[in-house]
């Protein structure tokens, strides 16, 4: 995959990751290292909560948007590095999801202080195998220019 630098994204420039299918084991696995509520632990006592069901862990939704825009969906040279965000998940994942990312360019900022880069915002929406927004993630991005030949 080609590496993106400050000066080759423009708003409007979109780009989709691959997919990661999600089950109950891996939901479970990551409440019980990182959020250990009933609602991510066990389906039949989630039923009798806000989610109705189990439900994964906004937290886990976020690590696998991470993995996902890492590995095929945003090929910024030097890596994805965050300057700050807001995060929203407007439903919840669920066992069976079958998760992409679809990322939007919103702004590039070329800094005036440090020439060799600059802060991109980036819309990235975390979506399931039925196009639904489980996850909206806003992102200022620290990224590099084009070095000089």
């Amino acid at each position: 995959m080609t590496q993106l630098y400050l000066d080759d994204l423009q708003p409007g420039q979109t780009f989709v990751s691959g997919s990661h299918a999600l089950d109950e084991e891996q939901i479970k696995a990551f409440a019980t290292a990182f959020d250990p509520q009933i609602f991510h632990l066990d389906g039949a006592a989630a039923k009798g909560t806000l989610f109705g069901g189990l439900a994964a862990s906004g937290w886990h939704t976020a690590a696998i948007t991470m993995r996902l825009n890492v590995e095929s969906g945003l090929p910024l040279a030097g890596g994805i590095i965050g300057a700050g965000g807001e995060i929203a998940w407007p439903a919840p994942t669920r066992p069976g999801d079958i998760l992409h990312v679809e990322s939007e360019v919103m702004e590039v900022v070329p800094s005036r202080s440090r020439p060799e880069r600059g802060i991109a915002t980036i819309v990235s929406k975390t979506l399931n195998q039925r196009g639904e927004v489980l996850q909206i993630l806003t992102a200022k991005l620290v990224v590099y220019r084009r070095p000089s030949a």
